[in-house]
């Protein structure tokens, strides 16, 4: 059996990047390695969270008039586990084929974005709670051996941003992303996560410092 990793992470604070170079690394070491991301935006699945969910210009307009960011988090929930279920079998043949599978983002995202959504501390945990027994006991999806979080406060973000051309519906609401970064900061705390600061010295760290420290946590799976 591989091993599971999971890279997850506030707004700007390089998941695509660090995911990329962690297989890279990887496979420089001999491994088998493979990277994947969720919602799989090439799957059906995904394109329906794409387009008529988050809005995302390459795919689609919003279809919900309230906007994404006000959409029911038990109804969003859904869709973003429908994702990951259409393609687990992806994930289960890579595992079983005794792959490191390096996942940017996951279940921990929909219990952040989502959970982002609740202002009352005790409800917002039994959302938490309810995302986990719906994708890992309900639809029996894997748990990952590993999660690790790099955190880029938001007002780090806010800079990093401006030079986006495309935004989906969350990524245009600060308010939003204010949230999902204190939801991510619970759940680190929570899961007991690796929690990787992306800052010092009141400086955005390198690609490479950063994925040094990834390695570290890593370590005892090479």
């Amino acid at each position: 059996m591989g091993k599971f990793i999971v890279i997850e992470g506030t707004d700007c604070s390089g998941k695509e990047t660090q995911s990329k170079l962690l297989v890279e690394k990887l496979e420089s070491l001999g491994k088998k390695a493979i990277r994947l991301t969720y919602p799989n935006y090439e799957s059906p699945t995904g394109k329906i969270i794409g387009g008529p969910y988050l809005g995302k210009e390459e795919i689609g307009p919003c279809w919900f008039p309230e906007g994404a960011v006000n959409v029911d988090p038990r109804v969003t929930s859904l869709y973003y586990a429908a994702d990951r279920k259409y393609n687990e079998q992806v994930l289960r043949k890579y595992l079983d084929d005794d792959y490191f599978v390096i996942c940017d983002r996951y279940t921990s995202s929909n219990m952040a974005h989502q959970g982002s959504k609740i202002k009352d501390d005790n409800e917002r945990f039994e959302m938490y709670q309810w995302i986990d027994k719906l994708e890992y006991d309900l639809l029996n999806l894997p748990r990952p051996d590993k999660t690790i979080f790099l955190h880029v406060p938001y007002s780090y973000a806010f800079e990093l941003k401006k030079n986006r051309i495309s935004l989906d519906e969350h990524e245009k609401s600060e308010e939003h992303l204010k949230k999902s970064e204190v939801a991510y900061l619970e759940l680190a705390s929570f899961y007991n996560w690796i929690n990787i600061n992306c800052i010092k010295n009141d400086k955005i760290r390198t690609i490479d410092d950063i994925n040094k420290e990834i390695m570290e946590n890593i370590k005892e799976y090479l």
